[in-house]
């Protein structure tokens, strides 16, 4: 769901503002995009999203691969991402299977952090974990 970012009706004190906002409604400008997480699935799958001014972003829906880049040896590689294993922003997101910047993911490389931002680069990238 749409979130709202205009200026409340009431103030801090609970009484009513009453210019301009009696006779000025939400614009389309002051709603959020909703919130749009990338799961973890059978294939990669994005869309874009159109921003204010007719600028594009990418978001990703559905994460298959990751581009795994290993610190010793400075190579990157291509890897199949299997589940999500811990996730500090939401415990729910490990139930959920959902990647986000920070999430430890499976792969068939090993554990990889991912270093992206899924929601707003419309890739994943990620480095591997020493264990």
């Amino acid at each position: 769901m749409a979130q709202w970012h205009g200026i409340s009706r009431r103030k801090p004190t609970g009484g009513r503002l009453k210019r301009p906002n009696r006779y000025r409604g939400k614009r389309r400008k002051e709603i959020a995009s909703e919130n749009q997480f990338a799961f973890v699935g059978d294939e990669d799958r994005r869309k874009g999203y159109r921003k204010h001014a007719g600028s594009m972003t990418i978001r990703v829906m559905q994460a298959h691969t990751v581009n795994v880049s290993d610190t010793k040896t400075g190579k990157t590689i291509r890897a199949t991402i299997s589940n999500v294993l811990q996730n500090d922003a939401d415990p729910n997101y490990v139930r959920r299977n959902i990647v986000t910047k920070g999430a430890i993911v499976q792969t068939e490389a090993g554990e990889v952090r991912i270093t992206s931002r899924p929601g707003m680069d419309g890739v994943i990238s990620g480095v591997l974990l020493e264990n």
